[in-house]
């Protein structure tokens, strides 16, 4: 069951997050559009949490008084990634905070809040009756999905581990000498990809956080092969200098996805450190262009640039997380994070800056003890793209895939996007380079990590149902959208 009072308020204003920024909708209660566009983003929108613990189960690590999570609000909590918002809200904002963090933990009181089992229910959608159906499950939060040319599908947990589910059926045993993870946080196992060429070569793609020296971390990509279910062969394609592995768990990014023409795009965050980004000299905050094998191609707009990292493609982004060709214009589409709103859908052009952190119509915010705020980020900028959409209160965006098979030919083109805040897929019709509408598919079954087409046409989605608190163990399943 879900929270009701909760669905009706801040499930409202979660879901009110729309294809543009001006003239949303507003909940009809500011403390919630407060809590919307400030905290759910990190904390989540139910008692479950998100990647920070919930708010409603009144666990506090700092004090749970009123004082206590007023100075945790406007000062932040120094060794956590809790900023200080008070430059962004106002005296009577955090009251009503306050008021409405106590209100949602008592009604949690009746409640476990927890996601709902999809398992054969069915969605009256805008174009298409459908029923959801559960694939595999006792899955620990997987994160990447990539289907082998015989119609098995390669899922990554974010513990560390690869997994195969065989036409509906879960492997039981692991693939067995996958690369060894840093899994706080945001880190782990994240994606997966198959050559396009797999059936003559073998290769799979990894994408993963890395463990470095003294708890740092940083993504790495490798690719290898498996053979009587263990991980062998494999080849390093990209592995960091160690200046550059951080002891932030954040905005690893990471999405892969094939070209046409047998080259890979990758994406890295800009791992918290967010000037980073706009330094052509750094990999972070990028999305990169190689050959299958991590080689340079000679036409990468930056090959030849004075210290620029030649696999380089475009710039300026925050923690990019979904890759998608467009079907029939052919070009990259991309999904990334917004600081505290202003998730961003982008279409990838060669060379391009995407803004970040110059331009952002989320907000930005300081880090604990600093007694300086940032200034405030301009819409747009000469030079700098701005995106196709954005979303304000946060959707958290993650993988993303156009549809392209013909189970459901009303679907034909629209890009399906995941939602870690608000536990949402959407779907967003498309004409050539604009998006024209958006549809919420489903909301409520847990956080939507990853989407794609299978071969038989059906849309399959990874769910990831959090815990109350970060140290719990994250259960997930894939769940596959069929005609009703």
């Amino acid at each position: 069951m879900r929270l009701t009072g909760f669905t009706l308020t801040l499930g409202l204003c979660v879901l009110s997050a729309t294809l543009v920024v001006k003239g949303q909708p507003r909940p009809r209660d500011p403390n919630a559009q407060t809590y919307a566009n400030n905290c759910a983003g990190c904390h989540g929108t139910t008692i479950t949490g998100g990647r920070a613990p919930t708010l409603f189960d009144q666990t506090w690590h700092f004090g749970g008084d009123d004082a206590s999570i007023r100075q945790s609000i406007m000062e932040g909590r120094s060794g956590t990634e809790m900023p200080p918002f008070k430059s962004m809200l106002k005296e009577e904002d955090i009251t009503g905070l306050i008021a409405y963090i106590r209100a949602q933990a008592e009604a949690t009181k009746t409640s476990t809040a927890r996601a709902q089992n999809p398992a054969g229910q069915v969605l009256h959608t805008e174009k298409q009756a459908v029923k959801m159906e559960v694939v595999a499950d006792k899955l620990e939060a997987p994160w990447g999905m990539a289907f082998l040319p015989d119609g098995r599908l390669l899922v990554t947990e974010r513990p560390g581990r690869l997994r195969i589910i065989d036409h509906g059926k879960l492997v039981e045993k692991a693939i067995e000498g996958t690369p060894t993870v840093w899994t706080q946080q945001d880190g782990g196992m994240l994606d997966v990809e198959v050559h396009p060429d797999y059936a003559k070569n073998g290769w799979i793609y990894l994408s993963y956080a890395e463990p470095g020296p003294n708890n740092t971390s940083m993504t790495a990509i490798v690719r290898g092969k498996i053979k009587n279910g263990k991980w062998v062969e494999q080849q390093v394609l990209y592995h960091a200098p160690p200046e550059l592995f951080y002891p932030t768990n954040v905005h690893y990014g990471s999405r892969f996805i094939f070209d046409k023409q047998g080259h890979l795009f990758y994406s890295i965050g800009e791992r918290g450190h967010e000037n980073e980004a706009q330094d052509l000299s750094l990999p972070l905050g990028k999305i990169h262009r190689v050959n299958d094998d991590g080689s340079v191609p000679k036409d990468n707009p930056f090959v030849g640039k004075d210290k620029a990292v030649p696999t380089i493609w475009t710039y300026g982004h925050r923690n990019p997380q979904g890759l998608a060709f467009h079907p029939v214009t052919g070009k990259l589409w991309e999904t990334e994070h917004g600081p505290t709103g202003g998730d961003e859908l982008n279409r990838i052009e060669p060379g391009k800056n995407y803004g970040w952190p110059v331009i952002t119509s989320g907000k930005l915010f300081g880090r604990p003890g600093d007694p300086n705020p940032p200034p405030e980020p301009a819409d747009h900028k000469e030079g700098m793209e701005s995106p196709i959409v954005s979303w304000t209160p946060t959707i958290a965006p993650s993988g993303i895939a156009f549809y392209t098979g013909s189970r459901f030919p009303q679907w034909v083109n629209s890009l399906f996007v995941t939602g870690l805040a608000g536990e949402a897929l959407r779907r967003l019709d498309t004409d050539g380079d604009k998006v024209t509408h958006e549809e919420i598919i489903f909301t409520g079954y847990g956080r939507v990590r990853d989407v794609a087409v299978g071969p038989d046409g059906y849309v399959y989605v990874a769910l990831n149902v959090p815990g109350i608190r970060l140290s719990d163990s994250m259960p997930g399943l894939i769940i596959r959208l069929v005609p009703n």
